[in-house]
């Protein structure tokens, strides 16, 4: 009995996994576009919510170590990013904004290209591709030029990207950015099934994109987070029955 309580402690601790940001802060020349910005992620998927310039892509692109912070650690398990280099980074998986897409490759060879970047083996590659495409979708049009595709199969081929190699963290900044409704439904429905075995933070500032599917809405201001909670607590806290009243309420000025 002993034995099995010892394994199944050992299992857990082995999936759940933390992400810590202490006291991060970034600086431009005089303006400060993060404020002392503390929290813990687990496993499950976090929207970082707030209007555009509060800081969303700064602080996503110093979770993946892009940037560096003014003042601060990132830790994961304890152990500062800057010290675990190339293994935090392989951690990872991180979908941009429509930015430098290769038009001229094709889906695959797109996905291949990134794969070799991450270091994923040549005998895993293949099998690898074929899970992704699979997962967002888009089999049929993977030997077509990226430069034909539409605005959500770019936004999809990207997220397809970033969870090749099966990663801890997938990070994926404004991910419904400029869709149609009907795209930003299937990007909603590919980031809700996203494995439980994983940190997944989808920064937005569109509500409806992450109200239905993420545990906790992280709001940002200014570079502040002024709360951190689930949908429904952030809705009793502002007395109002969805969180778009609840977004209204808090960035209705912005």
């Amino acid at each position: 009995m002993v034995k099995i309580v010892f394994k199944i402690l050992k299992e857990f601790m082995e999936v759940s996994k933390l992400l810590e940001l202490e006291h991060i802060s970034k600086e431009y020349k005089n303006k400060k576009a993060l404020k002392d910005v503390n929290l813990i992620f687990e496993n499950g998927i976090y929207g970082l919510l707030g209007p555009n310039g509060a800081g969303k892509s700064t602080l996503m692109n110093i979770i993946t170590g892009n940037l560096s912070p003014t003042e601060g650690n990132v830790k994961w398990n304890k152990e500062d990013i800057k010290k675990l280099g190339a293994s935090y980074r392989s951690l990872l998986g991180f979908a941009p904004q429509q930015q430098g897409m290769y038009d001229s490759f094709s889906g695959t060879r797109f996905l291949s290209y990134m794969a070799t970047l991450k270091g994923i083996p040549k005998k895993e590659l293949n099998n690898e591709i074929k899970r992704v495409l699979n997962y967002v979708n888009m089999m049929e049009v993977k030997d077509q030029k990226i430069g034909t595709y539409s605005g959500g199969m770019k936004q999809r081929i990207l997220i397809a990207q970033a969870i090749l190699g099966n990663p801890k963290i997938v990070v994926l900044d404004e991910p419904t950015a400029g869709l149609d409704p009907k795209e930003r439904v299937r990007i909603r429905e590919r980031i809700s099934t996203l494995s439980k075995e994983k940190i997944i933070l989808v920064s937005t500032h569109v509500v409806s994109d992450i109200e239905s599917v993420a545990n906790k809405i992280i709001l940002i201001k200014k570079g502040k987070i002024i709360d951190t909670d689930s949908v429904e607590a952030l809705c009793e806290k502002n007395n109002v029955s969805s969180l778009e009243e609840v977004y209204m309420k808090l960035f209705g000025d912005e």
